[in-house]
């Protein structure tokens, strides 16, 4: 009996070991299953109210937020007088400026000057003399003013507000050149990497962190209760009427002088704008001692005008209190504009301008 005993315990140990075996197995096998599918299922939730295990909803990630892309980085801007006789047109680069003003000068015409942030423009011009008024708006971009020739009053002004300033005149051929395409003085072209060359040669900041004058926003701005303004006509004298029309594809305003379409020297590409602001202004002949009939504006205090963009125009309003100081353009309830993610033309016009929207 003894012997019998021994036998059934030898046995014993045999299936209690292929217990223990297959328990070991599955307590593994179920360690691995959870590790596995733990982050494969869904989450769930307990409903308070039945008992149930709820799944939890997926949510997407965030969008990363639009940067605005007209006027990014640390890019000083630079500030080109831009001639706008029609001997010098076609002009180069004003596609690429994210600002170009307009204004009155002597005899009915208009100069502008095209303000360029962080962009390579091999020919920009035809480069022309300063008058003093733009300076205004070079010193409120912070914007390093680059000029062929100037007027008295503007050489005067540059000396007393200490303008960061290149007079293209008194610079090198191969930085300022006349081009054998158009006919003096309506011929000078330059390029930002000559510029900034001289910059840093004459020892100016070519970096600024100054914020934009124009309050850009990132999504698109619509105008649903403006005026329509698909064709705009702004006539600054008998010789000079500016137009611009509105294409709805392309979201754009396509620009002509004189009833002449506007295109670019380099590419012969139509030139084109996002962003119209008109500010009224009154004009003035200077007593000159020249006797050139150059003009003076009252562009600083308060003025009148209109922000137009994606086929609308609202009436606005320009304060500029200083020379130095921006411009605030605000709409008729005193909010500041949100201004489209795009290049702006800002025509400061006389007054007496009879200016169509339609």
């Amino acid at each position: 009996m003894a012997r019998e005993r021994k036998t059934l315990s030898k046995k014993s140990k045999i299936i209690l070991t292929i217990i223990l075996i297959i328990l070991a197995t599955v307590i593994v096998g179920t360690a691995i299953y959870i590790k596995f599918w733990k982050g494969q299922t869904k989450p769930a939730s307990l409903d308070t109210e039945t008992g149930d295990n709820q799944e939890i909803p997926e949510y997407p990630e965030p969008e990363p937020q639009k940067e605005i892309q007209i006027f990014k980085g640390n890019d000083r801007p630079v500030a080109v007088m831009i001639d706008n006789h029609s001997g010098a047109w076609p002009q180069a680069g004003l596609n690429k400026a994210y600002i170009v003003y307009e204004i009155i000068v002597e005899g009915g015409e208009t100069r502008l000057m095209a303000l360029f942030k962080g962009q390579d423009v091999e020919n920009i011009g035809p480069v022309r003399s300063s008058r003093h008024y733009f300076l205004d708006y070079a010193l409120e971009n912070n914007a390093i003013y680059v000029h062929y020739g100037w007027s008295p009053q503007a050489q005067s002004d540059i000396s007393t507000l200490k303008v960061n300033n290149i007079n293209g005149i008194s610079e090198s051929s191969s930085s300022f050149w006349r081009t054998k395409k158009k006919s003096s003085p309506h011929n000078v072209l330059t390029s930002t990497q000559k510029i900034l060359s001289i910059a840093d040669r004459k020892g100016y900041t070519t970096t600024s962190t100054k914020e934009s004058v124009l309050n850009y926003v990132a999504d698109e701005i619509d105008l649903s209760e403006g005026l329509s303004a698909t064709q705009v006509t702004i006539p600054y004298s008998t010789l000079q009427k500016v137009e611009y029309k509105y294409n709805s594809e392309t979201g754009r305003y396509t620009r002509y002088a004189r009833n002449k379409l506007q295109t670019d020297f380099s590419s012969g590409e139509e030139i084109t704008t996002k962003n119209i602001i008109i500010t009224f202004c009154n004009n003035y002949t200077l007593n000159d001692p020249e006797n050139k009939g150059r003009q003076g504006i009252n562009n600083t205090g308060t003025l009148k005008g209109y922000y137009i963009t994606n086929g609308k125009a609202i009436e606005i309003t320009c304060t500029k209190d200083t020379r130095k100081s921006q411009t605030v353009y605000k709409d008729l309830n005193g909010k500041e504009i949100e201004v489209n993610d795009g290049n702006t033309f800002i025509n400061i016009c006389p007054t007496d301008a009879e200016v169509s929207i339609q």
